[in-house]
């Protein structure tokens, strides 16, 4: 089973809505994670509420720290703005994803970051499974 972990600084926003919708329409066949490099102490609600908009509940989520094993365990790692934070394993696939931070937005524009995030993990499942 191909795993997958989404990275972004904080770990609030983008890469738990990434894990979400990975979650939501792969089911149990990738393993997903999520970690930030400088983790916040809560998800974004924001983030909550437009999933919830959508019928995915990211509340049970909690902001992590990155580690060396996560990205180890990793078949794919997506990074969403965490730059040279990031640790690069040789044999990983990585892939940068430019999105804007939903932190300090109003849900209109978290919606549109929440569309762009589904587009984007919709064609990242046609590839792995």
């Amino acid at each position: 089973m191909p795993s997958v972990l989404f990275v972004c600084v904080h770990n609030a926003g983008r890469s738990q809505m990434a894990a979400g919708w990975l979650s939501h329409l792969a089911g149990d066949r990738v393993e997903v994670r999520s970690a930030g490099s400088a983790p916040a102490g809560q998800i974004n609600p924001v983030a909550v509420e437009a999933m919830a908009e959508v019928g995915i509940d990211i509340t049970a989520a909690q902001p992590k720290v990155l580690t060396v094993d996560a990205v180890e365990a990793s078949d794919v790692v997506i990074t969403m703005g965490c730059g040279d934070a990031c640790p690069i394993f040789p044999g990983k696939r990585y892939e940068d994803w430019k999105l804007d931070d939903p932190a300090g937005q109003g849900i209109e524009a978290v919606r549109a970051i929440r569309d762009e995030i589904k587009a984007r993990v919709e064609k990242l499942i046609f590839a792995l499974v």
